[in-house]
């Protein structure tokens, strides 16, 4: 040391070093001063590593590495700082790391992926350098979550005896370029540089996955992602965490990571094992073209939302979930033997061009909404219940015209020039259907938000056209949306379509397939649902839902099963355990893409509703751990959450108002500092 060094301003700076070619850490001390900024203590630390024979490697490249503060959990990135501004002094605990480390992620298809990813970047970053790796678009809809602490328990117990890990479940990406400092890392990228496939069949074509993607992800890697896995057996499947009631669902949400801090500072360690999820279900711009690992991944979420009773369905929707996954299960095993190169291989600068055509030009335009000068109106018969009301009478008959976004019902037809017997405003209410298509049943409960609470009306139609119809009408009407929207008839045409997959077709071919089913039915229901019947039984009731969706294609079952999902009652609603102010009792938060549901924990009935559109502002008090939200007409909510930190709910909130501000128009660039501002808080 010089005498020089010795100076009255400099101190001695222990730094521990995480050598990748060394076996254990060492501590390099250095002296420096407060004026010293952070880029020269690492230029200082590379400059005396390469003295130690140990640690010396002249092929290191240590452009990647960053100090890491122990005691504050932070990383110490701006490099042109001085210790004294980032308040660094002698008694700091210092870690010079790589910034990018290797993580296992458990995919929706329940598969292992082990990348390289940043441990320094927000995790907003971080899952967008992952999807861009997978090839998933819009990954804003994904994020990571830690499992709780029974997720896999049951799993544990059964390889506690077998000491070797699995490691054909683990598909080893390791290479995988995910930094974050490349202008297209944070996989917003185009359209024209992702792979494209299949639309009918969903096989990635080969050309492109060699052209065109900067994914690691081989033709062989690909199909993992891009089909689905073979279905569980009944006894994997018992072993899975099953929430049993509200309080359970609560405990799926508690582990979602803060999208505002990266990896490291949220203490997820080196080869952890985290799950990748869909955490907001608004799933934007699905194209089969270019979605196919998307798609998958998706399908596979709501498939195990459905095995698992994370979403409640009626039996006669279990069995049609069934059917879909029987049909996909068998087009997968016959599309997986196939070569991937296809004879007619698909030009890629032509497919781009001609899907710029259609986008400049746009699509074919219902004639029928061009010409609406008015808005349309609904006027039929239909039947009537109150089953808040104690009276023993059954419904009764009403003539009911839906104009605008309300209901108005009168005595009979010729009446309806007078005053209704009452009007009904949908905007804002809760929509659920009461369908029993074996039964000829068509009901659609209305929970419309009153003062006190909930007012429950009950409708019943004639037949599917009917219901079709009037359901899409209150769906659009509780967005604050008329039948003059251009989402009304595809949302008819949807209902219907769904209607048609649950009439049971009794045919000769069924007796025939029966005995040639080569799979267990008990794959493809949820294990309560297995109880009921016996396997025989079961594999009948399948197939006789299977001839409904027999015809279709593999992405156009997968899409299907998608869209049945969501027309569930309980889909997108993700369950926070919550105390709200001034009340005695815990209850359940609902929050989903356009509202927030407070639900009574031990009956599971709704109390009040929220829209975002009514909300004001909202904002946490981060000493007390509260959220609190202003609504519309003087409204304002607060509450503590009991089952996740308030971060988790906020961020929910947040999230969800972020990603309605998206638009076909612009390009898939996100503003990530709206994101930030929108989720982050003040904390």
């Amino acid at each position: 040391m010089l005498p020089g060094d010795l100076t009255a301003a400099s101190w001695e700076l222990v730094v521990r070093v995480d050598h990748p070619t060394a076996e254990e850490q060492r501590d390099v001390t250095l002296r420096v001063s407060g004026d010293l900024h952070v880029g020269g203590v690492m230029l200082k630390l590379v400059e005396k590593i390469t003295m130690f024979p140990i640690l010396a490697d002249v092929s290191q490249d240590w452009s990647d590495f960053a100090l890491w503060w122990e005691q504050k959990r932070c990383w110490l990135l701006k490099t042109h700082w001085t210790l004294d501004k980032c308040g660094v002094q002698a008694d700091a605990k210092l870690l010079f790391t790589p910034q990018h480390k290797m993580l296992r992620l458990r995919l929706p298809n329940l598969k292992t992926v082990r990348l390289r990813v940043s441990f320094s970047a927000m995790v907003f970053r971080a899952v967008g350098d992952i999807c861009r790796v997978l090839n998933i678009r819009r990954s804003e809809e994904l994020s990571l979550l830690k499992p709780f602490g029974d997720y896999f328990k049951k799993k544990k117990k059964k390889e506690k005896n077998n000491k070797e890990p699995v490691i054909e479940d683990i598909l080893n990406l390791e290479s995988s370029p995910t930094s974050s400092g490349s202008p297209g890392s944070a996989g917003l990228y185009s359209k024209t540089m992702t792979p494209t496939y299949d639309p009918i069949t969903g096989t990635p074509v080969s050309s492109t996955v060699t052209w065109f993607s900067d994914s690691p992800l081989t033709e062989q890697s690909c199909s993992v992602l891009a089909f689905s896995q073979p279905p569980q057996s009944p006894e994997a499947l018992a072993d899975m965490f099953q929430p049993r009631s509200l309080l359970d669902k609560t405990k799926l949400n508690a582990g979602w990571l803060d999208s505002s801090r990266s990896l490291m500072e949220q203490g997820i360690q080196e080869d952890e094992q985290l799950l990748l999820r869909f955490k907001y279900y608004t799933f934007f711009d699905l194209n089969p073209k270019y979605d196919a690992v998307r798609i998958n991944q998706l399908y596979e979420q709501a498939r195990w939302a459905v095995l698992l009773e994370e979403i409640d369905c009626t039996e006669e929707e279990m069995l049609i979930f069934a059917a879909l996954q029987y049909h996909i299960s068998k087009l997968s095993l016959s599309t997986e033997t196939q070569d991937f190169t296809n004879d007619s291989e698909v030009d890629e600068v032509e497919a781009a061009l001609s899907n710029l055509e259609v986008t400049l030009e746009g699509g074919k335009a219902d004639s029928t909404l061009e010409d609406i000068t008015d808005i349309p109106k609904l006027a039929d018969y239909l039947k009537l219940f109150r089953p808040k009301k104690l009276i023993l009478k059954a419904f009764k008959q009403y003539w009911f015209i839906f104009k605008d976004t309300s209901i108005a019902y009168f005595k009979n037809k010729e009446l309806e020039q007078g005053e209704p017997l009452e009007k009904l405003n949908l905007k804002g209410c809760e929509v659920v259907p009461d369908v029993n298509v074996a039964g000829r049943k068509f009901g659609i409960k209305l929970l419309i938000p009153v003062a006190d609470g909930m007012n429950e009306v009950c409708l019943r139609c004639e037949h599917e056209t009917q219901y079709a119809r009037w359901m899409a009408a209150c769906i659009l009407a509780s967005k604050g949306k008329t039948m003059a929207d251009s989402s009304y008839q595809p949302e008819v045409l949807s209902i219907l379509s769904f209607l048609r997959m649950k009439n049971r077709n009794s045919s000769s071919e069924m007796a025939s397939s029966l005995g040639s089913m080569d799979m267990n039915p008990e794959c493809f229901v949820s294990p309560r649902c297995a109880k009921k019947y016996k396997s025989k039984q079961l594999a009948a009731r399948i197939l006789e839902a299977h001839q409904n969706v027999a015809q279709m294609s593999l992405i156009e079952a997968k899409l299907r099963f998608i869209q049945a999902w969501q027309s569930l009652p309980e889909f997108g609603l993700t369950y926070y355990l919550v105390r709200f102010k001034g009340i005695k009792k815990d209850d359940i938060l609902g929050v989903s893409y356009n509202r927030l549901i407070r639900i009574d924990a031990a009956t599971g009935i709704p109390i009040t509703t929220w829209r975002f559109t009514n909300m004001k502002q909202w904002n946490v008090n981060w000493e007390i751990r509260q959220v609190a939200i202003e609504f519309d007409q003087n409204v304002s909510i607060a509450f503590t959450c009991l089952s996740a930190d308030c971060k988790v709910v906020h961020e929910c909130i947040g999230g969800y108002i972020f990603l309605s501000t998206r638009s076909k128009d612009q390009n898939e660039t996100l503003d990530e500092d709206l994101f930030h501002k929108l989720t982050g808080g003040q904390e």
